[in-house]
């Protein structure tokens, strides 16, 4: 079989190849004699159908497969001969006919995997978040889960901020309603900022009972743009106060948060323990994320195209996926793969690097360290030992947390090459980032 390799471009690369089309006609023959076999039609028995009608039928279906076949089989020797890493997939289109009528020929486009060497990290600067879970911690935690759990009453006096408050109201401007304009039984926290400030500051002193006029000024930069910059007239019907109770931190509490006997201090020591791991989880998040982006800084490379469009495509699912499952409907949701180009090209610029990286540099895991990361994940759940027999049941489970081992081993080895400068890091500043 003749080839020709082009190089179009630093990536892209075409074959032209050709197939003898003997080899066609004769595989299109024997596929149709052995279906003549089996191949059921009106008026024949089984297996009598004259091969006529089987062609007939069935020719066009089954040269196209002899033919699709053949380019597949023809282009992947090639790529073996020519000792090529494909990336993505070819585009195969028909070759210009020859003088030579007893060859097929066909042209495959494609991107070949670029060649690179690792950047050198030893320049590479990576700062490290350090945090250590004290009481101060412990105590801002455990307010936390105390504001979860706050319960209303009700009051007779007027509106404060903090209190949850209960309204009708109407807005018009210049006597005409708006979108959005009206409510009723409207419940907001004053000061959590779910209405505009001037608008909650005018339901401040009205008790239950009272009702208020008043104008409000949207601002030019308003969401919605109908009303935007415009001043509108609201009345407002206060029906009802409530003040917040915070629960005591009592036994009752420490129930509430599944210490069984209710022991406040047994209480604190879990509280203490999920707020380390969750901090350990936050730190490394951090690092791992400045870790691969020391990683790209110092590695450019071409990427192939075909690669970030798969990925981006892929980015693409999962996102329809994921705002299904919350019940949005897509089709009121533009969303296309552009969207998630950025997001591709470092993904896709990762994965070629930290490859390159786990065989260059040899790295790998260990059983004990897959263990470790399971047991680790499974003391979130009230029966770990479960969880981890769960996980090991399921390879593509299991797989999940290979792949974390290794990442964190990759990690490693750029924290012992980088220079890494640790950093003490604010509780409230670290429990605000994205874990």
């Amino acid at each position: 079989m003749q080839t020709n390799l082009e190089s179009l471009s630093q990536l892209e690369r075409r074959l032209t190849m050709a197939v003898p089309a003997r080899e066609i006609e004769r595989e299109v023959d024997a596929r149709l004699r052995k279906l003549s076999q089996t191949v059921r039609m009106h008026g024949f028995r089984p297996g009598k159908v004259p091969m006529k009608i089987v062609l007939q039928q069935y020719g066009p279906q089954v040269r196209s497969e002899v033919i699709g076949d053949a380019v597949q089989k023809a282009f992947e020797e090639a790529v073996r001969q020519q000792n090529l890493r494909v990336a993505g997939y070819p585009r195969i289109e028909p070759g210009e006919a020859g003088a030579d009528t007893d060859q097929l020929a066909f042209k495959a486009t494609f991107e070949v995997y670029p060649e690179f060497k690792l950047g050198d990290l030893a320049s590479a600067r990576i700062e490290r978040s350090v945090l250590s879970v004290g009481d101060a911690e412990v105590d801002k935690t455990i307010e936390i889960l105390r504001r979860q759990r706050v319960r209303f009453e009700e009051i007779k006096r007027g509106a404060e901020t903090g209190d949850r408050v209960t309204i009708d109201f109407t807005g018009t401007i210049e006597g005409a309603d708006f979108p959005g304009g009206k409510g009723s039984d409207v419940a907001l926290v004053l000061g959590d900022g779910h209405m505009l400030p001037e608008f909650e500051n005018h339901l401040k002193g009205l008790a239950a009972g009272q009702t208020s006029t008043f104008p409000v000024s949207f601002p030019v930069d308003y969401g919605a743009k109908d009303v935007a910059g415009k001043t509108a007239s609201f009345v407002v019907a206060m029906k009802k106060v409530e003040v917040p109770r915070l629960p005591e931190i009592d036994a009752e509490f420490a129930k509430s948060l599944g210490v069984a006997d209710g022991d406040t201090a047994k209480m604190r020591d879990e509280v203490k323990a999920n707020v380390e791991r969750e901090v350990h989880k936050r730190v490394n998040n951090d690092l791992k994320q400045k870790v691969m982006q020391a990683l790209v800084d110092a590695t450019p490379l071409d990427l192939p195209k075909s690669l970030i469009d798969i990925e981006a495509q892929n980015m693409l699912r999962a996102a329809r996926a994921d705002l299904e499952s919350r019940g949005v409907k897509m089709e009121k949701v533009p969303l296309n793969p552009e969207m998630f180009e950025t997001q591709a090209r470092r993904r896709v610029a990762l994965g070629l690097i930290v490859g390159e990286m786990v065989k260059s540099c040899g790295i790998a895991t260990t059983a004990e360290q897959v263990r470790a990361l399971v047991e680790e994940h499974a003391q979130s759940y009230d029966q770990p030992v479960e969880v981890v027999k769960w996980i090991y049941s399921e390879p593509q489970r299991l797989s999940e947390f290979q792949s974390l081992a290794l990442e964190s081993n990759v990690v490693k080895w750029v924290l012992d090459h980088a220079k890494v400068e640790d950093k003490a890091v604010g509780f409230d500043e670290l429990m605000g980032r994205a874990a």
